[in-house]
């Protein structure tokens, strides 16, 4: 599986576009929100001659959902999440207002729920989602076995952990689960995060501040 990630908006997000020789994609959190931020996604993914399959959202916070209308009239992809995180579609436009700026586009509707355990396919390569609550009450990992990594959008960060302040949070729900759920794999998964730079399950057990 190849990786490419692209740091978008105003936040910033890491968006990744992930696909194989068969030229299959699947695209994580597009957080384009500028012009020029939807355009380098496009032109990767057609300059690679990529077909994008799937379009996932690790939760739907605003930040991670800015480029959805971008990719579903573009690509005609819908996002698929969560269930428990769809609210936060609703109240998105609310949201930007209160950090300053209007949204060009209103959010779209999810097109597929996804679920704990559920497994995405693109060419040759799969992603096993993994419930993850404690950011946001739907927050989704999706990890490759095969390729030993993960994509953890706002749950576990470079020595440290999703905030836990935004409605449907839960500090205690959070820190249990990673423990659960992503503590529990190989030491040697590398966990890229929905923003900074990667990191891996050893390393975020061994040094994390919020697990000593």
């Amino acid at each position: 599986m190849k990786i490419k990630r692209f740091e978008f908006n105003m936040f910033p997000v890491n968006c990744y576009v992930l696909w194989d020789d068969t030229k299959e994609a699947v695209v994580i959190d597009p957080g384009c929100f500028y012009e020029e931020e939807k355009q380098t996604l496009k032109n990767f993914i057609l300059t690679n001659g990529l077909t994008v399959k799937h379009l996932l959202n690790t939760h739907l916070h605003l930040d991670h959902i800015f480029g959805n209308p971008f990719m579903l009239k573009e690509f005609g992809v819908s996002a698929e999440a969560s269930q428990a995180d769809e609210y936060w579609l609703e109240s998105a436009p609310k949201q930007s207002r209160m950090f300053g700026f209007q949204l060009d586009e209103a959010p779209v509707p999810l097109g597929k729920h996804l679920h704990d355990g559920d497994i995405i396919t693109f060419g040759n390569c799969s992603l096993e989602a993994i419930h993850v609550p404690g950011h946001s009450p739907g927050s989704l990992v999706y990890y490759s076995a095969a390729d030993n990594c993960m994509f953890s959008g706002d749950v576990l960060f470079q020595g440290s952990i999703g905030r836990a302040d935004l409605t449907g949070g839960n500090f205690d729900e959070l820190k249990e689960h990673i423990c659960s759920r992503l503590f529990t794999l190989p030491n040697e998964t590398v966990v890229y995060p929905g923003h900074g730079a990667p990191t891996s399950i050893g390393m975020e057990k061994a040094e994390n501040p919020f697990f000593r």
